[in-house]
C-alpha cells in the first residue's frame, strides 16, 4: 500500500503541475482573441487560422484540466445524495464510481481519441478553411486529457481505499 501511496503523490503532484499550467492556454486564447477582435475591427483584418487557434487553446486546456478538477474536489456530483451519507459509505461510492465509470470511459476516450489523433497526424489533417490550423494537435488532447483524468481517477481510489482502511484521516 505504502507504494501505491506513493504513486497517488506523485500523480496529485504531476496533475496539480498540469492544472495550474493550464491557466496559460486560457490566457493565450483570450489574448489571440482580443488580437482577433482588435484587427478585425480597427483593420479590417480576419485570419480563420488564429480564430480557430483560440479554440484550439481553449480545448486544450478544458481537456487537460479534467484531472485537476478532480484532484481539487471541484467535479460535478450529486450532492444531494452524497451529502447524507457518511465518510466510509461516500468513500465507497466514489472508489465504485470511478472503478466502475470513470477509468472505462477514460480507457475508451484515449483509444479513440488517439486513433483519431494519430489518423489526423499521418493525413495531415489540416481546418476546412484555407488558412486555418493544423487538427491533430488539438485532437491529441484527448487521449491526453483523458489520460490525465484516468491516472487522478486511479489516484484517487487509492486515496478512498486507504482511507477506508484506516490509513489517512480523510478520504
Amino acid at each position: 500500500m505504502d507504494r501505491l501511496e506513493w504513486f497517488s503523490r506523485a500523480v496529485d503532484a504531476l496533475i496539480r503541475m498540469i492544472g495550474r499550467a493550464t491557466v496559460w492556454l486560457i490566457l493565450a486564447s483570450i489574448i489571440v482573441s482580443a488580437g482577433n477582435a482588435v484587427m478585425r475591427k480597427l483593420f479590417g483584418l480576419a485570419s480563420n487560422f488564429w480564430l480557430e487557434g483560440q479554440w484550439h487553446l481553449f480545448g486544450a486546456a478544458f481537456l487537460c484540466a479534467g484531472g485537476y478538477v478532480l484532484l481539487v474536489n471541484e467535479h460535478v456530483r450529486v450532492d444531494v445524495l452524497a451529502q447524507r451519507f457518511g465518510p466510509r459509505l461516500q468513500a465507497w461510492m466514489d472508489a465504485a464510481v470511478m472503478l466502475l465509470v470513470v477509468l472505462p470511459v477514460c480507457i475508451l476516450l484515449c483509444y479513440q481519441g488517439g486513433r483519431m489523433g494519430l489518423r489526423a497526424w499521418s493525413s495531415g489533417k489540416t481546418s476546412w478553411f484555407t488558412d486555418g490550423p493544423l487538427r491533430w494537435p488539438v485532437l491529441m488532447c484527448i487521449p491526453l486529457g483523458f489520460g490525465l483524468l484516468g491516472l487522478q481517477a486511479v489516484s484517487e481510489v487509492v486515496k478512498r481505499t486507504s482511507f477506508l482502511l484506516g490509513r489517512r484521516d480523510k478520504p
